[in-house]
């Protein structure tokens, strides 16, 4: 089996805000599959922009499991719909 040539490409550094627990996921499933953080989000990016599923059955299950262990209840529906709680006046 022939792989693909590599493509060569150049990284920035991004401050990127996230939910902390979609963030603790990403973490954890990025460790399990032996990527950084950044190659996984690469990853389900370019998927998402050519219309393809980014994970297969087997990850799919490693994802439901770790968002239990973080309670993560968030779903696609809910992906505009977020919000910060408000600050307290003091």
């Amino acid at each position: 089996m022939t792989h693909p040539a590599r493509r060569e490409v150049i990284r920035v550094q991004t401050g990127v805000r996230m939910e902390k627990r979609i963030l603790l996921v990403l973490k954890a499933l990025a460790a399990t599959l032996d990527l950084s953080v950044g190659d996984l989000l690469e990853g389900i990016v370019l998927h998402a922009f050519e219309g393809k599923p980014a994970f297969r059955r087997e990850t799919r299950e490693k994802i439901r499991a770790l968002e239990k262990v973080y309670g993560l209840d968030l779903t696609s529906a809910d992906s505009h719909r977020l919000v910060e709680p408000r600050k307290r006046a003091t």
